[in-house]
């Protein structure tokens, strides 16, 4: 059974035979978790992720829209799981970075803080206007993406890279990462 052209099992799958999903796990699985450790060097992940996979596969019946050798499919699918797996672990990883940044600067002292409010405002004086201009609108006057892009006259696209680039710049001026 597990020899059996790809067509075939997701032929028997369509037509709502379980033990042809059954066969192209049991065809795919360790060769899909080799090659999500290949991108995770985590095994456990990379089996918990292929396992993920398979499962969104049968709830979501994402086999009905499939045709022919779904070998391709499976690789591609758990390489883009893969890659957003690791984008997700940097943000969090980033993310604890800046926690740690914050909790260090908790305990600095008064003076260490004017020290930061200054380096701040000698950055934010730095910045482009729009940018800083970008960065008053949504970070201290809260006001949303397109509204604040409204306001300036640009598009939302170009409200974001103003944002992310004086961020960057921001944190760049300030050695947070």
């Amino acid at each position: 059974m597990n020899h059996q052209p790809d067509e075939q099992l997701l032929e028997r799958l369509k037509t709502g035979e379980s033990r042809a999903y059954d066969a192209i796990f049991l065809k795919y699985y360790k060769l899909l978790c080799v090659n999500a450790y290949f991108y995770l060097h985590d095994e456990q992940e990379a089996k918990d992720l292929v396992q993920a996979f398979f499962l969104e596969m049968w709830e979501k019946q994402i086999y009905m829209r499939l045709s022919g050798d779904i070998k391709g499919y499976l690789y591609r699918s758990v390489q883009n799981r893969c890659l957003n797996h690791l984008k997700k672990r940097e943000t969090l990883e980033k993310r604890q970075e800046v926690y740690q940044v914050t909790e260090n600067a908790a305990s600095d002292t008064d003076e260490d803080i004017e020290h930061t409010y200054v380096k701040l405002d000698h950055a934010i004086g730095e910045l482009p206007n729009q940018r800083k201009e970008a960065l008053k609108l949504v970070y201290l006057q809260n006001k949303k993406y397109q509204e604040a892009a409204d306001i300036m006259g640009i598009s939302l696209n170009s409200l974001k890279t103003h944002l992310k680039i004086g961020l960057k710049n921001l944190r760049e001026a300030l050695n947070l990462f």
